[in-house]
Parts: structure tokens; C-alpha cells; sequence
């Protein structure tokens, strides 16, 4: 998978020990994980910095969201 093949999307559901980088409720792009992070229960998340860092996955919800709101997302980092 590349970067911008498939974009997929989060929303943040705790952002306990990351009040700066994360907003509940707010939809964060991920990033292709790589395998031991994934292991460890990581996620790679473009977050309020514009930059990308593992979180804990337990910080997330998967969200699907329509074509147009992914572009939207896109456009907007």
C-alpha cells in the first residue's frame, strides 16, 4: 500500500497522555505501520502537528468516509 493509494481514516476516541497532538472526536489520516509497531498495538497518525507518530491503537476508531470528505482531508494536511 502507498500513501496515497488508499488513504484510511481515524477518528480519536482518547488522547489520554497526548492532549497537544490529538483531538477526540477529531479524523486523523494514518500511515502504513510498520510490523513491529503494529505487534506493539502502534499506529502511524498525521497528527495536529502536521507530522507522523505512533500512537496506541486503542486511541482510534476506523472511520469510512465518503470520497469527497477523504479529498477534503487530503487537501487539507
Amino acid at each position: 500500500m502507498t500513501r496515497t493509494a488508499h488513504p484510511r481514516f481515524l477518528v480519536c476516541i482518547d488522547n489520554d497522555g497526548n492532549p497537544a497532538s490529538l483531538e477526540v472526536g477529531t479524523v486523523y489520516r494514518a500511515l502504513p505501520t510498520e510490523k513491529i509497531a503494529r505487534e506493539m498495538s502502534q499506529l502511524r497518525v498525521v497528527d495536529e502537528s502536521g507530522e507522523d507518530y505512533l500512537y496506541p491503537a486503542s486511541h482510534f476508531a476506523n472511520v469510512r468516509l465518503p470520497q469527497a470528505a477523504k479529498v477534503a482531508l487530503l487537501r487539507a494536511r
